[in-house]
């Protein structure tokens, strides 16, 4: 069913997955896709960040030469990237009639603060829902890989030529929190089955691209594919 705010039609799609999936890479191959193929005014961001305040707080939650942060501090600065975020720029976006793609959202928060972090969950929903004013995503795609080879992944990006990445807080933590940060999202999977759709992320990019594309095709909510 066809969602509205403030009578306007939202599309709201996010992307969700563990550190090394490519989630950024595919985002931005979706809003191609979307701009190409549908002809559709489509706009990317991503968690944590999209807003001068957002980017700032980016730094301070990836950057590993800062001070330990505590898991609840944690929790808040991401609740007040996403509360800014989705005030200044994605409900403007969904206003506009803008297909909106968001490289992480709530569910990000659920899995890594609630299953990495072992937060309260019921905690962390109240405080997703304040920060977003209710807004989900219509769709979320989960690519989905085991933590050793989503590290490894991100390990080889940080060390290809020339890059000027390096490994952040999370790529730093034990296999352990990412294992219970993959088994968070693959349990978000499955209580909504009718949003989440999990897509293999163990190939190359192409092809969890055309995974991408076949779903939105399927899904059937933009018409002009």
């Amino acid at each position: 069913m066809a969602k509205f705010f403030g009578g306007v039609l939202m599309v709201f799609i996010t992307i969700e997955g563990i550190e090394g999936t490519g989630k950024s890479t595919q985002a931005s191959l979706l809003k191609s896709y979307l701009e190409t193929s549908g002809k559709l005014a489509t706009l990317a961001v991503r968690e944590p960040g999209g807003t001068l305040i957002g980017e700032k707080l980016r730094e301070v939650l990836l950057n590993t030469q800062h001070e330990p942060i505590d898991p609840w501090a944690e929790l808040f600065m991401y609740e007040a990237c996403r509360a800014q975020l989705v005030k200044n720029v994605i409900r403007p976006a969904l206003d506009l009639k803008k297909v909106v793609i968001c490289d992480r959202f709530v569910d990000s928060t659920v899995a890594y603060q609630g299953y990495g972090r072992e937060l309260d969950i019921k905690a962390i929903d109240i405080l997703n829902n304040l920060a977003t004013g209710g807004l989900a995503p219509d769709l979320t795609l989960l690519i989905d890989m085991t933590p050793e080879a989503g590290l490894k992944r991100a390990l080889n990006r940080i060390n290809r030529k020339n890059s000027n990445k390096k490994e952040d807080r999370f790529e730093k933590e034990a296999i352990s929190f990412h294992q219970r940060v993959r088994q968070g999202f693959l349990e978000i999977a499955d209580k909504n089955p009718a949003r989440v759709k999990v897509i293999d992320g163990s190939g190359e990019i192409p092809l969890i691209h055309a995974q991408i594309c076949d779903i939105i095709k399927k899904w059937g909510r933009l018409k002009t594919l």
